[in-house]
């Protein structure tokens, strides 16, 4: 399973060389860096401590979007407050649903923020799922390198657990169904409904294969529909 883990626009290069050792001490191995050369710093090789090879071979880019070029499904961390999103899935409900969507995507990555206000909501729109960690209230904040190490924690199962084998699904197909659903969105002129729009994305995000493909049924079944009953004027 391709699994990167991707920092947008970290600042200290302790977080980074933070992020690297609990990826490392976890099993995992890619790193991605967007808009930031902090890894350069010596502190952030200094605090990896026998993670070196990670930011040896570490990718950087210009874009989140570009980042997630490659990727069939992504995660994000934020905190609740930050975002405009209201639909989250703790770091044991990401596991659970990581663990469906293995068996039918060739890729997938989670995404963290920067340290003082994470992630943009235009960065948020770019990912399939949002996750945030429980905490108390009159501590609202983790350092980022101790975030990677929670998640990296809670999904070690997929460096040492062989998924089960299975026939491999299209690893575009939950990106098809969201453009679908758009362009039914466009198609009944409510694609202005900014609330349900951010709605289906989200919620599309927590599907399983059954479930995509059941959708991808119907939706033919509304094309057709609406193409026989009421076609568009030319």
């Amino acid at each position: 399973m391709h699994f990167p883990l991707i920092l947008v626009s970290p600042a200290r290069p302790e977080n980074i060389g933070a992020a690297a050792r609990a990826m490392k001490t976890m099993g995992f191995s890619e790193l991605r860096i967007v808009a930031s050369d902090a890894w350069r710093d010596p502190a952030a090789r200094r605090v990896a401590h026998g993670a070196g090879e990670i930011l040896d071979h570490l990718r950087t880019y210009d874009t989140l979007e570009a980042a997630l070029a490659d990727i069939d499904f992504s995660v994000a961390t934020t905190a609740r407050s930050r975002a405009k999103f209201r639909y989250y899935a703790t770091p044991q409900q990401v596991e659970t649903i990581l663990q469906e969507k293995r068996h039918w995507v060739k890729s997938m990555a989670l995404v963290f923020g920067r340290e003082d206000s994470g992630l943009t909501n235009e960065e948020l729109a770019q990912v399939d799922l949002l996750t945030g960690i429980p905490m108390a209230q009159d501590y609202p904040s983790l350092n980022l390198g101790q975030a990677v190490m929670v998640y990296c924690y809670q999904l070690s199962v997929f460096n040492q657990v062989v998924a089960d084998s299975e026939p491999a699904a299209d690893g575009q197909q939950l990106q098809a169904l969201r453009q679908r659903f758009h362009q039914l969105l466009t198609r009944l002129a409510v694609s202005d409904d900014q609330k349900m729009v951010d709605w289906l994305d989200q919620r599309l995000g927590l599907l399983e294969q059954r479930d995509s493909a059941m959708l991808h049924r119907l939706l033919h079944d509304v094309e057709k529909n609406l193409a026989d009953n009421y076609p568009v004027e030319k």
